[in-house]
């Protein structure tokens, strides 16, 4: 099995950043191939074009209008007109590539030479809410949340006899989204539509990510709108019921969740392949590693392989705002060699600071951090070359009391040979031993390097002893440790790639 490489762009920026480089209007059907080259390079599996979809007039004007966003323009962007401000892309208008991203026929174009490099496209579904520029606003009032009277979190609508009052889309936790209308999934007509939705999407891609996918589950979603009485109740719920045929159409394609409040198990039981796993994230940039270690032991094998890992999505500030470069370097390490997804968020790799608010059109412009581009560089290098991600793996656990915040996870996939993904989250070195799971490991037969700087250890600081592993870790340490049995050809360090490293970006 090999664990999937996904990368999010967000469409709008990086057609503007590329048509600025070419001087001309960049779509999708006429991007440059150094770009499919770089993300060839990158090892990536999975492409997410986030915000492809259109955002209409009044959900715009909605954003253009907000003073928070348009004080963080003026920040960011100086320069740039209000027009910068394109709205959000989660507000949208229906499933159709517009023609400034160079319509249905530009995607397919783009999909087809993503697929050629072996790589699938993931685009966006949004399930709780349309825009308000949605045909259905007007055309399908009955498929939304309504209230008789005014009340907070509703706007008045007059597209048909008499004023109704629609519900903005929400979590139950923040305040209401005033560009968009809520979704009632209590009415097997809008179940049925966006059924329709997904299909069409389906369709034009090879994987969706489902945006905020807890919020569609049944109990979820009495217990937000129970203030909005309905005259009808779920049985199934949707995502077993869409997930359920949409992969019998496509079996192969891929549903990823945006995932909260411990719902990810429920949601990998109804079919989706991926849900986000936010805990890892923030126990990393929170500093809490013994928490992290305990957590990574005691989840489930079945739960780790679903889930999605990431240090950094449009929804998050820049990592490289939030942890000083060893600490990313460990971060990085850790969510690259865990089971699973691996998610990375287009600027990461270069180092980017700054978090751009998703209704923007275009990034400001900010220059790639060298050492963070190396470090990219060098992990993916060393980890191009080893079983991480594509063997069978097992989380190991560390002896020794100053090892709590020691992670380590070993990969395998062929005889002789397996890689330690050995990550010390503490500011403080750190003494440790473990037992692979190998039947095979006794101290006479193996050798080890750390692929990372492909160098011999140090019998100082990692040696076997009576078939243990001991080691003696740097604080923040980030090492991929290559074990070889004697004799076995790709242990010469001639048959590695050397310090040779590869900028991803």
């Amino acid at each position: 099995m090999t664990h999937p490489l996904l990368l999010e762009i967000n469409t709008r920026c990086w057609l503007r950043s590329l048509s600025d480089a070419a001087g001309r209007a960049v779509t999708l059907a006429d991007v440059p191939d150094a770009e499919f080259q770089r993300w060839q390079r990158l090892g990536l599996t999975h492409l997410w074009l986030m915000g492809v979809w259109p955002t209409g007039p009044r959900s715009r004007a909605f954003c253009q209008a907000e003073p928070g966003l348009r004080a963080r323009l003026r920040e960011l962007l100086p320069a740039s007109p209000t027009d910068d401000l394109a709205g959000s892309p989660y507000a949208i208008a229906g499933y159709s590539v517009p023609a400034v991203f160079g319509g249905t026929a530009g995607l397919a174009a783009f999909r087809k030479q993503l697929n050629a490099r072996g790589i699938k496209l993931v685009l966006d579904f949004v399930a709780n809410h349309t825009g308000f520029d949605h045909a259905w606003v007007s055309e399908q009032p009955d498929l939304f949340v309504q209230a008789t009277a005014e009340t907070p979190g509703v706007f008045p609508h007059h597209a048909t006899a008499g004023p109704r009052w629609f519900a903005h889309g929400r979590d139950p936790y923040f305040p209401p989204w005033l560009d968009t209308v809520q979704l009632d999934y209590r009415r097997p007509e809008t179940r049925a539509a966006m059924l329709d939705e997904l299909r069409s999407v389906a369709r034009q891609c090879d994987g969706v990510r489902c945006d905020l996918a807890m919020l569609q589950l049944n109990d979820v979603f009495a217990k937000t709108w129970a203030a909005f009485p309905s005259d009808t109740a779920p049985g199934n719920e949707f995502w077993g019921d869409a997930i359920a045929s949409i992969k019998s159409a496509h079996p192969d394609f891929l549903f990823l969740a945006e995932a909260y409040w411990s719902m990810e198990p429920r949601l990998q039981a109804l079919g989706f392949d991926y849900t986000y796993d936010k805990r890892i994230y923030d126990l990393l940039v929170e500093r809490r590693g013994v928490e992290l270690q305990r957590y990574l032991l005691g989840a489930a094998s079945g739960f780790l392989s679903a889930s999605a890992h990431f240090l950094e999505n449009h929804d998050e500030a820049r990592i490289a705002a939030l942890l000083i470069p060893a600490e990313q370097r460990a971060a990085a390490l850790l969510t690259l060699g865990l089971p699973g997804m691996r998610m990375l968020y287009e600027g990461q790799l270069e180092g980017r600071r700054l978090r751009v608010p998703v209704q923007f059109a275009r990034w400001p412009d900010e220059p790639p951090d060298e050492q963070i581009q190396s470090m990219y560089g060098q992990l993916f290098a060393a980890l191009k070359e080893s079983a991480v991600g594509r063997g069978d793996w097992k989380i190991l656990r560390p002896e020794e009391p100053d090892g709590e915040e020691v992670v380590i996870i070993q990969w395998r996939n062929s005889p002789g040979q397996f890689d330690l993904v050995v990550v010390n989250l503490a500011p403080v070195p750190a003494r440790c031993r473990i037992r692979p799971d190998i039947r095979e490991f006794h101290a006479r037969d193996w050798l080890i390097r750390n692929a990372l700087d492909n160098e011999s250890i140090s019998p100082t600081s990692c040696e076997i002893q009576s078939g243990e592993l001991h080691l003696d870790l740097p604080a923040h340490a980030a090492q991929l440790l290559r074990l070889f049995q004697a004799g076995n050809p790709d242990a010469q360090p001639g048959n590695h790639r050397g310090k040779q490293q590869q900028n991803p970006g």
